[in-house]
């Protein structure tokens, strides 16, 4: 890789993210902290304004906007695969907002690009079973718990039918065997429960903070899942 496309990487990199540490860009582009160091002066220096903050790393500064970033073949050919992807394997929440997401990028495109990806489009499909079909909502709200650390009430259905309201802690969503799993810390059974998120009749944000501190990464929950599902 030039530098020029180097800088470009580093620029596209730090819109991608909050905070971009030294050790994290030398990492990704296979380069030195010194380096690291004059790449990010350069691009100072061509007046996109990067700031650092300690023990989180750099950012471009709020406030400015960057000029729409352009798109290869190959990387907006990707998107059109993953859109179907979500079709068969995301709920209706994912979808709709990968949908809005993906018209934002169409209208950064050139008018050939964006023939081509309608084209391509009606050439892609991907036919999932019924049984297999998301038909919940859900997704985007445990997501937003996730990252916020609140609370959810769930109405959930077991396998035998026996319906029970829960209080949950999400830890993380894992996608095994075919279906959307929510691990979380049950407050009525006070343990990590697993949780199809299929199952799920009802699910509310509580909005309340978790009372438990110290839960385990969902790394080590997925540890404890059976190889061949």
């Amino acid at each position: 890789m030039n530098r020029i496309d180097r800088l470009f990487g580093i620029v596209t990199l730090l819109q991608s993210r909050r905070y971009v540490g030294v050790e994290a860009i030398a990492e990704k582009f296979e380069i030195s902290t010194r380096t690291v160091y004059r790449d990010i002066r350069a691009i100072n220096e061509q007046g996109i304004p990067i700031s650092f903050e300690a023990n989180k790393g750099y950012y471009i500064v709020q406030g400015y906007f960057l000029p729409p970033i352009s798109f290869t073949n190959d990387e907006a050919n990707a998107l059109i695969l993953m859109e179907r992807f979500l079709a068969g394997f995301a709920d209706r929440s994912i979808q709709k907002h990968y949908t809005a997401a993906l018209n934002k990028v169409k209208n950064v495109m050139r008018g050939q690009q964006k023939e081509q990806l309608e084209f391509l489009n009606e050439h892609i499909k991907l036919q999932i079973p019924s049984r297999l079909q998301n038909d919940f909502e859900y997704l985007s709200t445990i997501q937003h718990a996730i990252t916020n650390k609140s609370i959810l009430r769930i109405d959930y259905e077991k396998e035998n039918g026996e319906r029970s309201c829960r209080e949950v802690e999400a830890i993380g969503l894992i996608f095994y065997a075919f279906s959307w799993h929510l691990i979380a810390w049950c407050h009525l059974r006070h343990e990590y429960r697993d949780f199809r998120v299929s199952r799920i009749k009802k699910l509310f944000d509580l909005k309340c903070p978790f009372r438990k501190s110290d839960h385990m990464p969902v790394a080590d929950f997925m540890k404890k899942l059976p190889v061949d599902y």
